[in-house]
Order: C-alpha cells, then structure tokens, then sequence
C-alpha cells in the first residue's frame, strides 16, 4: 500500500475531464400501494409497503431492474473503467497485511489481507515483526462453504487449536469450527449458531482445551421463529463431541436483547460473560469460578461498560458511573465486591484545552502496567500507569492518530495505529525504555504524501463546538470552488477516528478532492454525555451538527453547494437521509451505504428491536414523536429538487434490511424534481459490509467514486 508522493493523475491513466454529468434513463414508476398506520392519532401513509417483502417475486423483479438502470448509468460513465483499473492497482501493489493480533502458546495468530484474494486468511507467525514465518490454519478462498468468510476467532490455550466462527456472502450468520494449528486439520466438530447480525458472537476456551465457552441462537423448536435471533445464551462444547448434546451454562434470564462477550482470564480458570442490553451501552457482568459458580459483578444500572482480567489477580472496570468520561476501578478476583472497588484512573477533570476533554475508551493490563486509551474528540491517545494508578511515561503516537488495535506482550504494549495520511502501522512500546519504535513498516504505495490535516472546530445550532478533520493538499486556496466529500456517524456512542480511506482517498486527492470526516454528537469522542446528547430523542443533533459542518466548509469557501458531497453508511446512512431531506439545497450528491430511513418500521426487524435503547420505540409516545420528526422517508416531498443519490445495499444485510433503501429510492424516484441520478446498487453476494469479496470491494469503490467525480464535474490533473 504506498506511494511516496503525489502523481498528476494524467501519468497514469489517459482521461481527461468528466464534463457534463450523465444522465441515466428514466426510472419506470413504482406502483403505489397505500397502507394506513395510526399512531396516537396521527395517520401515517406508506405507499411502498410492498417493498418490505423480500419472498415477493415482484420485489425481486423491481430490484433487478433497479439493479440493471443503475448498471447502465455506469457503462456510460467514460471514467469508471480507469477508476477501477487504478483501486485494482493501489490495492495490487500493497503488501500483506495482519489485523485481530492475538497471543496464545508462544504463537501469534491473526488474519492475514492479501491484495491477491477475495478474503482475509488465518495464520500463526512467530512475531510480528517478522510474519516470514508464517502458518495458514484456516483459509477461506479454499473452503468447500461457498462465499465463506471468517467473522471472528479464538485460539486455545497453548495454541493447539482455533475455533473460528465462519459465514457466507456476508450473511455473518455463522458456524463455529474447529482447526488443529500444527496440522492445519479440521476436526469434525461443527457448532451452529455461535454468530448472528443481531447479538453478535463470541467464544472462550476451557484452560485445558477440551472444549470452549460459546454463545448461542436458539436452535429451530426451541422458541417461536420470530424468536430466532434473540435470546442469546452461553453452552459449553466439549471436543469431539455432537454439539447437539452441548451443555447450558447461563442466560436463561438474559433480556430478549441480550448482546453477550465472553473472556476467559490469562490462566483460563475465571470465565467473564459481560451482556450488553442491545445496543443501548449499558451492560451487566457475570463472573465464572473454576468450580463453575456465577457471581454477578455488575447490574445494567451500575454503568461498567467494560471489564479486564489482569495478570495480578485482580479485576480491572471501565465505570462511568457518576464519570461520563470513564474512571478505571479495581478489585480483587477473590472478592469481586463492586462496593468495595477502589479508583486507579479517576475520570479527566476537563479543562480550558481540547485536551484535557479526554474519555478513557479502552485499557489494557499488562504484567506490571496499565495502559488506558483515551479519545480526545476522536483521536488517540495513551497514558500508562502502575497498578496502583501512578502516572508512568506512556507510548508517544504521531499527530491526529488512532488506536486500532492495543495488545499485551509481558510488561510492554502492542499497538496498531492508523492515521488519516497513513494506514495502519504495528508499534512497540517499551516499558523499560519509554521509547516507541515501529514494530513492522510494510511499503506502502498509498501513504498520502504531499497532503495535511487541518482539524477546526464547527459551532453547531445550539453553540456546541464540534470537531471536523479537513484533509487537503498542502497549499490549496480557499476560493470556494474545490470539490468536497463530507463524512459523518453519529450513533451508538461510536468514537469515529482518524481512519487511512486508501485508494479512495488517494484517487479523490489527487483530483483536487478535499476530504473531511466528522466527530458529531451520538458517538463517544467526549464520553457518555457526547453520546447521550445524540441519542434517542435528541437525535437531531447529530443531524445539526452535520448541516453546521457542512455550511462551515461553504463559509469558509472550502466548497460551495453545486461541489459539496456527503457520504455515510448504516447509522451514517440515517445521517445521510435526514441532511439531504433537511436541506436538500446544500449538497449536489449523496452516497448512502445499507442505510436506515422508515424509522416508524425500524424495530420490526430482528436487528431493530436491538437498535430501539439508541433510537427508541414507536410504543413510546415522546420516543414516536422524535421518530416522525426526523424519519427521511417521511419528508421526501414532491418535486422539491434533491442532490444526485446513489443507494447502496445488499441481500443478505440483516443489520439494516435492505427494504430501508428499497422503499427510499422509490419515494424518491417519485418526488425528485430535479432530473439527478437516484440509484439503487443492491448486491446479492453482500451482507452489511462484513465478509464482502475483495472485487466486489473494488466494485463498489469504483461505482462510488466514478459516480462523484460525475456528479461534482471532476477532472484528472
């Protein structure tokens, strides 16, 4: 992945400039079919209904030919074929690279991305500073399971084995199986429904690996099917044996929305199941002795978002209780009394500086230390302590970074950090020494040299000061004629940090493109109350905080309205529908990714009834009234003049239903008085984006950014 500096883009592709967007053929109009909902009096019309059943060959017929006007939008865009000929060459050109480190046996394992297949691959390598040595256990561009993908993994204690947890076609709908590290066999144990988009997954090894601690769907005749991918409780599996006859261990009493994590402890003898309560952020925690006896650590209400075992016996929480911010507690595994636990980290007291806002994120326990991971309003940073909590020197990470990945190796500290300019990069801290040395530098033909990071903070409607990350050429003018793509989320108390967007942001700055990400309310770049403030009925904010963002960048002739993008996916695509809706007049395109819009129909899929502690519920009257206020599909309105929309979405989603983008495009399509492209790219080999193929990776890339430069009327130096 590297390039050392910038390239007109002429020296590598023979195209010129874009000139008049195209336009694609009319789209045919989509049947109205008026289904009349009531709440508290207030009648709610919905004219696609119908699009909500996916069984329905008729929806089957209207998204394919959706999928096929779109498809021709594109053959007729002069750039695309070189847009997409050059991501296949940045990501050709990258070296291997390793994500999800994890230490057992003398052995790291993790998952290897090769620029060569479709999906990432796990291995065993003696160091990572040296993945030369390395093991292929598990690789899925070979399984006989067809679009097979790994969604997470586990390996035993001493290394001997790994359970891997694999689905297909991004369906994360997965089945935990057993491989033999040395040989690289797979054992005949197959454990279903250890994983799914709603709950998620999670697995623990007994200490002396006969089998392994897993969470688990109810299986067909257990419950109603309505029931299906609810209910997640903890069995046990014992090698070689029918997972049919796998035992119960705990969650009988669990929420119907029950999102459990398990870890076992650095000796394999304490078992932690820490439950999340949906998506909502709070968490209850449970604590399994060698004798196999429960004791609850942590009510719902007790506010400890996380919990670490450490090498000393003892049990470190992440609380937030009366600390938004976060402090870190401790206490003895053999007393885990709440009551009794003592501070070591108090929460940042604030301060005049941006800095001294900090919320503590993460932390890791190592051998004689711990590290706490802090986002300042969405960058990282990382402070060390004694056990006791005395201030220690700490890692020294470059400017405007992030954390993606921290790891224990004895009293020192693993640490994978990305910055916007730079992808992600293995550090060693030394404990010994203070000094912070890169671990393993892979070339890199997508550094963005020649480009900087200029972070400015936005006044939001209410005078809330929110941070945006501008990142530009050295040397621009602010003339107010650059093209600008503006990003956001805001949800689910989600730190959104300073992330390398690769190829595409090598191909959108190298075309004079400006790029600018977001630290909006509802996530947690400022703790709890960040998140708080753009949650359930004060999710507005989050919408204003984007709209302030991007009339700043107008005012301060960044862009202007006909040059200004917006692009998000998932909760970013609420964001996204609820700006253009909101304020149509401000953006000339929109790139929405599996996207969420009906917000009155949201918690009627699986995965809503999870999303209803973040977005609240249409059976609460104040909660409805929120919903309806914002919800983009109903504020489309007729013959208002809506930027160009390309939607994107896939089959087997079952985060957001597909539906969500389905029935938008349709009102939309029927409203737009503007003549733009509004497009539906729904694929069928795709889920919510986890386990996606790498070409189909390269496809959507090349469909967005060919769709940009189109609309924005970019050109190539």
């Amino acid at each position: 992945m590297k390039s050392s500096r910038w390239l007109p883009f002429a020296t590598l592709l023979t195209l010129g400039s874009f000139g008049q967007s195209v336009s694609p053929s009319a789209a045919s109009a989509t049947l109205k079919q008026p289904v009349v909902d009531s709440y508290y009096g207030i009648s709610v019309s919905d004219d696609y209904r119908w699009l909500e059943n996916w069984d329905d060959p008729v929806v089957k017929n209207w998204t394919a030919e959706q999928n096929s006007r779109t498809r021709e939008y594109f053959k007729h865009l002069p750039g695309r074929a070189y847009i997409k000929a050059r991501i296949g060459q940045l990501i050709a050109s990258r070296p291997p690279t390793y994500s999800y480190l994890q230490f057992r046996g003398g052995m790291w394992f993790a998952l290897k991305h090769q620029p060569d297949l479709q999906q990432a691959v796990l291995v065993a390598i003696s160091s990572p500073s040296d993945p030369s040595d390395t093991k292929v256990i598990f690789d899925p561009n070979r399984a006989r399971l067809k679009g097979a993908s790994i969604d997470f993994f586990i390996p035993s204690f001493g290394g001997k084995y790994v359970a891997v947890a694999i689905s297909s076609n991004g369906s994360e709908d997965a089945s935990a199986r057993v491989f033999e590290v040395a040989s690289g066999k797979e054992l005949h144990d197959v454990v279903p429904r250890v994983n799914f988009a709603t709950a998620g997954g999670s697995m623990a090894w007994k200490a002396d690996s006969s089998g392994f601690y897993y969470t688990r769907y109810p299986h067909p005749g257990e419950r109603p099917p309505q029931d299906s991918f609810f209910y997640q409780q903890i069995y046990f599996h014992k090698l070689g044996t029918d997972a049919r006859g796998d035992s119960y261990v705990l969650g009988s009493d669990f929420p119907r929305i029950a999102e459990t994590q398990l870890r076992s402890s650095p000796d394999g003898k304490w078992l932690l199941a820490s439950v999340g309560y949906g998506d909502g952020g709070r968490f209850a925690h449970y604590l399994m002795n060698a004798q196999g006896q429960w004791t609850q650590l942590a009510r719902f209400e007790d506010q400890i978002v996380q919990v670490h075992f450490g090498p000393d016996a003892m049990l470190y929480l992440l609380s937030r209780k009366d600390a938004p911010g976060g402090k870190i507690v401790r206490m003895p595994l053999s007393n885990p009394e709440l009551t009794q636990a003592r501070v070591i980290v108090p929460e940042s007291p604030g301060g005049a500086k941006e800095e001294d806002w900090a919320s503590i994120e993460n932390f890791v326990p190592t051998s004689d230390r711990l590290y706490v991971i802090d986002s300042v309003g969405g960058p990282s940073r990382v402070r060390a302590f004694t056990k006791d909590g005395e201030p220690l020197r700490g890692p020294v990470l470059p400017p405007l970074s992030a954390i993606v990945q921290a790891v224990p190796a004895g009293r020192d500290l693993l640490l994978y950090v990305s910055t916007f300019l730079s992808p992600p990069t293995l550090y060693r801290f030394d404990a010994l020494t203070g000094k912070t040395k890169v671990v393993a530098l892979p070339p890199s033909s997508m550094t963005l040299d020649g480009a900087e990071v200029a972070r400015e903070f936005v006044p939001s409607k209410d005078g809330t000061r929110i941070p945006i990350n501008i990142i530009h050429r050295k040397g621009i003018s602010l003339d107010g004629t650059h093209p600008v793509l503006l990003t956001g989320y805001g949800g689910y108390g989600i730190n959104t940090k300073p992330d390398f967007q690769g190829p595409f942001a090598r191909l959108w700055l190298d075309a004079g493109g400006i790029f600018v990400d977001t630290n909006i309310r509802g996530g947690a770049e400022y703790g709890d109350e960040w998140h708080q403030a753009g949650k359930l009925t004060r999710k507005q904010n989050v919408f204003d905080d984007f709209i302030a963002c991007a009339q700043y960048l107008i005012g301060k002739r960044y862009t202007n309205a006909n040059r200004l993008a917006i692009m998000g996916g998932s909760n970013g695509g609420l964001l996204m529908g609820a700006a253009f809706t909101q304020r149509p007049d401000l953006f000339r395109a929109v790139v929405s990714s599996v996207g969420i819009y009906d917000m009155l129909r949201v918690e009627q899929d699986p995965n809503g009834a999870f999303n209803v502690p973040e977005f609240g519920s249409t059976e609460d009257r104040e909660q409805f009234a929120a919903l309806f206020e914002y919800s983009p599909y109903h504020h489309v309105k007729n013959g208002t003049r809506y930027p160009a929309l390309l939607m994107l979405t896939g089959d087997n989603d079952h985060r957001v239903n597909p539906m969500q983008s389905r029935k938008m495009i349709a009102q939309l399509q029927a409203a737009d008085g503007s003549g733009r492209p509004i497009l539906l790219r729904t694929t069928p080999s795709a889920g919510h984006g986890i386990g996606t193929p790498l070409n189909e990776t390269i496809d959507q890339q090349a469909d967005i950014v060919s769709f940009l430069f189109d609309q924005l009327g970019m050109e190539y130096e």
